[in-house]
């Protein structure tokens, strides 16, 4: 018999919840065959089969809660479909107990004393053996702020409810809605809004597209010159690109550029590491291979990790004005729009433009004002005369 076990979710993820079962029991499995799909707080993970044989049994079904290493199903190695496979024995898990682990007696007595029970304290000994310090650390622990309890829901007449569905929300659902009210609750956050004139990007963009297809193999597209312009613009104006640690403020010498992507399962957001120093074309071909394996569903956590400053592109999907939701612990977040012909005064004369309404929302606790437009007009002159990124001007 082979285990079929959770594997590692990535960093600071605990538990995932069995979204499908492609398996049944019963079924012939090949070696590295797709049996389950799990679902994390931001991706999914496929759980391949590690052996070939006959899937016997399924421990854990479709919507349970499953931790790390947690056993899923078990396989008959070798068996085929025509061949039964014996019955699998129940899994044991283990207590601590089971294994011999025994808690310092000054722990016991500590806890004893004190009402803490053994499932409240992690140990550091041997084995997870809790010690007396570790007893000591939960109890000094500020004891956790209960979360607002949910507005109950309005009442719905009878007539209506049979015409309702009902549908638990993903983990990535959950996440992003607890996330964005994290960032509500926590950030004093404020808006600040301009338009660019987006003429010298598409007739440079037209001038070179086909050559820069031809030679680099990916199209030129706009993300790219908002990236650079953002690099350009967070030189200038550093706090944009820092973080808040408790009375600490840190500041990045990196880029690390988060681009929202939106995918049938909910927004991601993907990180470019180092995009400061990364050309036109690699920033063009990253943002594609990325944006791919969002739909797909195949990011893992490392990819959506260390982000220090983010761009959300609403306007593909035809928004013309919005203010982002800073992606904590960010201090800034540019959001761009349909690009749309208006009529603008120029030189004294009303002429119709290419025109593109920006957002940047930032958290006033660390960016004031004059910082936040002034990275914003930063982004806008370096849009309407790209030639300012080729100088550093």
């Amino acid at each position: 018999m082979a285990e079929v076990r959770v594997p590692t979710l990535g960093e600071s993820v605990t538990e995932a919840t069995i979204a499908t079962w492609f398996k049944q029991p019963g079924d012939t499995v090949a070696v590295d065959e797709m049996l389950c799909e799990l679902e994390t707080d931001k991706v999914t993970v496929e759980v391949p089969a590690s052996v070939a044989g006959v899937l016997s049994e399924i421990i854990a079904a479709e919507g349970e809660t499953v931790g790390v290493d947690a056993l899923l199903a078990m396989i008959t190695e070798g068996a085929t479909a025509d061949t039964p496979a014996p019955p699998a024995a129940a899994p044991v898990v283990a207590s601590a107990s089971d294994a011999g682990v025994k808690n310092a007696p000054s722990a016991e007595k500590l806890m004893a004393d004190t009402g803490v029970t053994p499932d409240q304290v992690t140990g550091t000994g041997r084995d997870g053996r809790i010690m007396k310090e570790d007893v000591q650390k939960t109890l000094a622990a500020p004891a956790p702020t209960p979360a607002p309890a949910a507005a109950p829901r309005a009442p719905v007449a009878a007539e209506q409810s049979a015409r309702e569905e009902r549908v638990k929300m993903t983990r990535l659902r959950q996440t992003i809605a607890r996330r964005l009210k994290d960032s509500q609750n926590t950030a004093a956050m404020l808006t600040t809004f301009n338009e660019v004139d987006m003429t010298a990007v598409m007739a440079l963009r037209n001038e070179y597209k086909e050559l820069f297809l031809k030679k680099h193999g990916v199209k030129l597209g706009f993300m790219s010159f908002f990236t650079k312009a953002c690099c350009h613009a967070l030189r200038e104006v550093p706090e944009v690109n820092a973080e808040i640690d408790g009375t600490d403020i840190v500041y990045k010498s990196y880029v690390n550029m988060g681009i929202a992507a939106g995918t049938p399962t909910g927004l991601v957001v993907p990180v470019i590491n180092d995009v400061d120093a990364m050309s036109f074309a690699t920033i063009e071909k990253t943002i594609a291979e990325k944006g791919k394996r969002a739909r797909d569903g195949q990011l893992t956590m490392a990819e959506m990790q260390g982000g220090t400053f983010t761009i959300s592109n609403g306007g593909v999907y035809g928004s013309l004005m919005s203010a982002p939701i800073l992606n904590p612990p960010q201090s800034g977040i540019l959001g761009m729009h349909k690009i749309q012909d208006r009529p603008m005064a120029i030189k004294g004369e009303v002429v119709i433009r290419p025109m593109m309404y920006l957002a940047l929302s930032y958290d006033h606790r660390i960016v004031d004002g004059k910082g936040a437009v002034t990275f914003l007009v930063r982004v806008k002159e370096a849009l309407e005369d790209p030639r300012r990124l080729l100088m550093d001007l």
